[in-house]
């Protein structure tokens, strides 16, 4: 009877042990469940929970507050985890916005996982970085090519001239579209039908998932693929967090994130094209333009402002990073 009692006081001390290590993580995003961070969010929780005790917590947008007040949480060690893209961050981390500099990323599906995934920029420049703001990078991935969406049709920068198209509020993205030969307008995304209803702007950019999923084609129906970038988002982790995980669990963490990343840059190319498909079968209005090689080199010209205005403010350090990202887009190309 007592050696019965010694074997149950053992189990279930190795119980309340395993219990103890068993965590569960919040992980925070910009993005809804279904969206594109939601859906790597959610394949990484299930690589975590399949693998190990722990749990993840997963805290959709507007859960905790705005995107500042969710990265400051991040940082304080009360969130393990975040999602934020580079036009939220840049703030923060200047060289981030080397992924608003058009024409360093390349479009077509291939290239963009050989980018993402081998690219010395994406893979290794960039994790030091983070890591002076309390922040070890776990992935970096695209949501899909910005599409601009406009009410009248453009194929050069002088029929660009006087149109007003909508970014977000990043000071690099005003001065793209302004290099374009647009007059653009930096508003926040819940004011963004309301301008193109009223004619505030005349036009937005975005992937076609969120062009067809909020009606975008109805308000400004021509569509143009000029080539010039991606809408990428950064996944990140607490550094003092991450630095106090066991070498097991940090490895738990590293091979989540590679899954979810495998796994979103296939789900990401099929939710474009049924993103621009939707659009083809449900609006007869709706123009897509391809801008030609020879008319986006006149477009590739004009970017180079904006390369400068992006080294002028995140300096010699910025001016490398990009240099890597013009490799590792060739070597993506070959």
């Amino acid at each position: 009877m007592i050696k019965i009692l010694k074997v149950a006081t053992i189990a279930a001390g190795l119980a309340a042990a395993g219990a103890i290590h068993a965590d569960e993580w919040k992980y925070v995003m910009e993005e809804g469940l279904t969206d594109p961070q939601g859906l790597y969010a959610t394949k990484f929780k299930e690589e975590i929970e399949k693998n190990s005790d722990h749990t993840i917590k997963i805290y959709p947008v507007g859960s905790l507050g705005e995107s500042a007040d969710a990265m400051e949480q991040t940082q304080a060690g009360l969130l393990q985890f975040i999602d934020q893209s580079p036009g939220f961050t840049g703030a923060m981390i200047p060289e981030a916005e080397a992924f608003l500099v058009p024409y360093v990323q390349p479009t077509d599906p291939q290239e963009v996982r050989a980018y993402f995934k081998e690219g010395k920029a994406v893979n290794e420049m960039f994790h030091e970085i983070y890591r002076e703001h309390g922040l070890e990078l776990l992935a970096v991935f695209p949501e899909g090519e910005q599409v601009v969406t406009t009410k009248e049709p453009f194929r050069t920068p002088e029929e660009l001239e006087g149109m007003k198209i909508r970014t977000m509020t990043s000071p690099l993205l005003l001065k793209t579209y302004e290099s374009f030969g647009a007059s653009p307008i930096a508003l926040p995304w819940g004011e963004l039908i309301g301008a193109l209803k009223t004619n505030m702007v005349d036009g937005q950019e975005n992937p076609t998932i969120w062009i067809e999923a909020y009606g975008l084609d109805d308000l400004a129906p021509i569509l143009t693929y000029t080539g010039h970038a991606q809408y990428t988002t950064a996944v990140m982790a607490n550094s003092d967090f991450y630095d106090g995980l066991s070498d097991e669990d940090k490895q738990l963490i590293q091979n989540a994130a590679s899954a979810a990343q495998d796994y979103i840059l296939d789900l990401v190319v099929e939710m474009d094209e049924m993103g621009l498909n939707k659009i083809k079968e449900t609006n007869p209005n709706a123009v897509i333009n391809r801008l030609t090689e020879e008319e986006q080199a006149v477009f590739i010209k004009r970017a180079k402002a904006v390369e400068e205005a992006f080294i002028e403010k995140a300096g010699a350090r910025g001016k490398a990073i990009i240099e890597q990202m013009k490799k590792d887009l060739e070597a993506a190309r070959s």
